[in-house]
């Protein structure tokens, strides 16, 4: 056999490979559908099995609708209306030419009707017709699904973006005939914009404000339903040397997420959610409301990788920020650390002012109140930097937890917080050399978070109230004249 010949018939058997794997809507519709299975169906960040069967079959999917009251904040509750009790809703995985029957629960103890909109259905509304269900009640459908590609749902009730802005999302999968390439992680993460009456921070129940919805101002931009949801013991986790890929949703109701994972580049990004044209070698991919992509990438050393929405006031000041463990060996090749620390100080350089909303921070009555009242506090203002267990970041931020800082005199620790503190210290024996912004936040916000800092994580105890706050801020103010 020639050359030609050969390269002819390679040429060939990869236009019937690529025609098999490119099955047409006509072709999954004719499909034939064998036997019945149940939807395993997964609350995030988790993702249900890949598929392995080769053939379509009918899967049954039970989604049961909840208004469910719960965390939207440390200390701040939210009435959520979910697809099966938490937000997002299940992640559903099917296989494409399946045949999906989808029964929509109505939870009786709900106010509202609801209904679903699949983006995977070729079909008015995308189901939402079919499957408006008063509370008590129960709908049913079925849709063939002939498009693979990993899609949104959502509620499409009136007003709609009332119900999406209070969690009524989550994916669906239609995996491929061949399937996607192997990973050994797979997690589900999808972020959503909240509207509340009280601004960020404020405490207690806030309901949903369709002022600041219709204005696209939210006051929390999260992922997986709270600030929070994937930070600390909640972080997902993965080895160095296992592929990891996240399937990625974008609830909305209004905003674009620009999706990134801090210290990652992703080998494939499928934009969009489609299955045909990965892109390669992506540092930020764009997530349209109502839309998804899915990023894979490999762990090749180890450490905490931030996933942020890179619309960065929204990772660091409304919550769009979450954390992925590697664990394993180093590569100093690949990532060596830091090699030096040197000083570089310019002229003009000098302490940077972090701006707070101007709210009244409610007045605490007591020590206990104070401390409960700052966890809040250090919840939406510190943990990014100073981790939520307190233990900082190496060579970054410094430990809050068992700190000999916390050592000094009081003053000079609510001087540190009003006034900023740049250049090098040293705390529990390491050394750090940086910039703590000042922080303009209310006396009584910055004694209950001090109050709450000394009394956490083995620290000695002791309290901050607001006037010695107000007294230190006269004291740095003197100073300055």
């Amino acid at each position: 056999m020639g050359r030609e010949t050969i390269l002819i018939s390679l040429l060939a058997s990869t236009m019937l490979t690529t025609a098999a794997l490119a099955a047409s809507r006509e072709d999954n519709r004719a499909e034939p559908v064998v036997g019945e299975e149940q939807a395993v169906l997964t609350d995030a960040p988790n993702a249900p099995p890949a598929i392995t069967r080769k053939t379509a079959t009918k899967v049954v999917v039970h989604l049961e609708v909840k208004e469910v009251e719960g965390r939207l904040a440390d200390g701040v509750r939210y009435t959520f209306w979910t697809f099966g009790g938490h937000v997002p809703g299940k992640f559903i995985r099917v296989r494409e030419g399946d045949l999906v029957e989808m029964h929509l629960d109505n939870h009786p103890d709900n106010k509202m009707p609801h209904n679903i909109d699949l983006h995977a259905v070729n079909g008015q509304g995308g189901g939402a017709a079919a499957s408006l269900t008063a509370p008590g009640h129960s709908s049913v459908f079925s849709f063939k699904a002939t498009n693979p590609g990993l899609f949104v749902y959502h509620c499409a009730t009136a007003p709609v973006a009332m119900h999406v802005a209070n969690g009524m999302y989550g994916l669906i999968l239609v995996e491929p005939k061949e399937g996607l390439p192997h990973a050994d992680r797979e997690y589900y993460v999808m972020q959503g914009d909240f509207y509340t009456k009280g601004a960020n921070g404020e405490q207690g129940l806030q309901p949903f404000s369709m002022e600041k919805a219709i204005q696209e101002k939210p006051d929390y931009v999260v992922f997986n339903g709270s600030v929070g949801a994937m930070t600390g013991d909640k972080a997902i986790t993965g080895n160095v040397g296992e592929t990891v890929r996240l399937f990625i949703g974008d609830g909305g109701p209004n905003l674009t997420s620009s999706f990134h994972v801090i210290g990652q580049i992703f080998d494939s990004v499928y934009a969009e959610g489609n299955m045909s044209t990965p892109t390669k070698n992506v540092q930020t991919t764009m997530v349209p409301a109502g839309g998804s992509a899915i990023a894979d990438f490999k762990l090749t050393v180890p450490g905490t990788f931030i996933l942020v929405d890179h619309s960065l006031t929204r990772a660091f000041n409304k919550g769009a920020l979450g954390m992925f463990k590697s664990v394993g060996p180093e590569d100093k090749l690949v990532y060596s650390g830091k090699t030096e620390d040197q000083v570089y100080l310019p002229e003009g350089a000098g302490v940077r002012v972090a701006d707070a909303p101007a709210a009244v921070a409610p007045v605490a009555q007591n020590k206990a109140e104070r401390i409960k009242a700052g966890e809040a506090v250090f919840a939406n203002n510190c943990s990014a930097c100073h981790q939520p267990n307190g233990a900082g970041v190496p060579d970054a931020f410094p430990p809050l937890a068992k700190s000999d800082y916390l050592k000094n005199d009081k003053a000079k620790i609510v001087q540190t917080v009003t006034g900023g503190l740049s250049g090098k210290l040293k705390v529990n024996g390491k050394a750090f050399d940086g910039v703590m912004p000042a922080w303009d936040l209310p006396d009584e916000d910055i004694a209950n978070v001090l109050t709450y800092v000394y009394n956490s994580w083995g620290n000695g105890g002791g309290e901050v109230t607001p006037a010695d706050v107000k007294a230190h801020r006269a004291v740095r103010k003197a100073a300055a004249e």
